[in-house]
């Protein structure tokens, strides 16, 4: 997992669940740093610097197209 590189930081656990969903739909490797502390301790998020979306190097393009995607204000937006 060293080679993992983050491609995002959200701040809230409730941001990344549709997005878990979406890649996992698109077969991408990754995983999300400081998530189960945050769910823990809510208020450490900031000290941790945020949930972090990792991803392996061949997969961030797509990573990017997916999270551009959740951005569009045509899609679902994660509030």
């Amino acid at each position: 997992m060293e080679e993992f590189v983050t491609v995002a930081i959200f701040y809230y656990p409730h941001e990344i669940v549709i997005l878990k969903h979406l890649l996992d739909d698109a077969q991408l490797h990754y995983y999300f740093e400081n998530e189960m502390m945050t769910t823990i301790a809510p208020m450490y998020t900031q000290a941790l610097g945020g949930i972090k979306l990792k991803v392996h190097p061949n997969d961030i393009e797509t990573v990017k197209e997916i999270l551009d995607q959740l951005n569009d204000e045509t899609n679902l937006k994660i509030v």
